[in-house]
């Protein structure tokens, strides 16, 4: 396996089915063809335009050139996801379409608001208050046609700040998703867990701690996927993490290290082979920009960042 890295990184010959094989998943024909035409689709997540019309957030993302807005539905509501009627979503939805853009799906689900929700607490009550909030956000979800939702959320998870083990949390953790399992199949929703480094939360640190959850659970709506950014933690490359984890791995977030848009730091140079890996391997899911510092404005972040996109998926 290692050979098969150095081969890669250092230029030399590696096949397509070598690096299939590496990754665990299948060689058919219509896959080598996928991964000789990778189709990558960016999207752009909308917290950075939180307070601006949602008309005005899907001409600026449709204008810098992405195929599809990520959602934080924290960032479109007073109090609940309630707000957002049937008919608003599905205006929503038409000025989504008006824009050729398509929704990649949600993301921090369970920040605030509404306040008070926790994924491990040993309380409970509040565990099925956030279940049920769970439920609501899955069903915005498929309303807004988005396949996957990214389940970070490092306050609402973590094991110390409520008195508990990580153990303990973990188990928790996994209950509440196998409670979604179904109802997020039925929306045609994954759910992806979001391995987060220790500076962020206590609990699934690591990619290979998110796919043994994932495996756990044994459910085809419960899966994982990638961030550049969120890699402290690894003992693995980029490409190693995304070769070993790759038949998971069902959406990709991408920033500078610092949390800053692309082209601020060296993603450039330091991002090139793991997109590279992502083409070979024929992946063909969204790759959405998350910024965490907004100063700059959402306009000059998702233009910026989208000349950097356009550079590492053309290799």
């Amino acid at each position: 396996m290692k050979e098969k890295y150095r081969l890669f990184r250092e230029g030399g010959k590696i096949s397509r089915r070598s690096l299939m094989l590496a990754a665990g998943i299948g060689i058919a024909t219509r896959q080598i063809r996928a991964a000789e035409a990778p189709g990558f689709k960016f999207a752009f997540c909308n917290e950075s335009m939180q307070g601006m019309p949602w008309k005005d957030q899907c001409r600026l993302v449709a204008d810098a050139g992405y195929n599809g807005i990520e959602i934080a539905a924290f960032s479109l509501v007073q109090n609940s996801v309630d707000e957002l009627t049937p008919a608003k979503r599905a205006e929503m939805l038409r000025d989504l379409k008006d824009h050729r853009l398509q929704c990649a799906g949600l993301h921090w689900l369970l920040a605030p608001p509404p306040a008070g929700l926790h994924w491990t607490t040993p309380d409970r009550k509040v565990r099925e208050k956030t279940w049920a909030y769970m439920h609501k956000l899955i069903d915005f979800c498929g309303d807004m046609q988005g396949p996957i939702m990214v389940f970070g959320s490092p306050k609402q998870r973590g094991a110390a700040a409520v008195g508990i083990s990580v153990q303990e949390a973990t188990k928790n953790f996994v209950e509440g998703l196998s409670k979604m399992a179904d109802h997020a199949k039925k929306r045609g929703v994954r759910i992806l867990i979001e391995s987060l480094d220790h500076t962020q939360t206590d609990v699934i640190n690591t990619l290979a701690q998110a796919v043994a959850i994932v495996k756990a659970i044994t459910h085809p709506a419960i899966q994982t996927m990638f961030d550049f950014h969120n890699t402290v933690d690894e003992t693995e490359s980029f490409s190693e993490l995304i070769v070993d984890h790759f038949q998971y791995i069902k959406h990709v977030h991408v920033q500078e290290m610092d949390g800053q848009y692309l082209g601020t730091g060296s993603a450039r140079r330091d991002f090139k082979e793991a997109f590279g890996t992502l083409k070979t391997l024929g992946y063909r899911g969204w790759v959405s920009v998350e910024v965490f510092d907004f100063k700059p404005g959402a306009e000059k972040m998702a233009k910026e960042s989208m000349k950097v996109l356009r550079e590492l998926a053309a290799g």
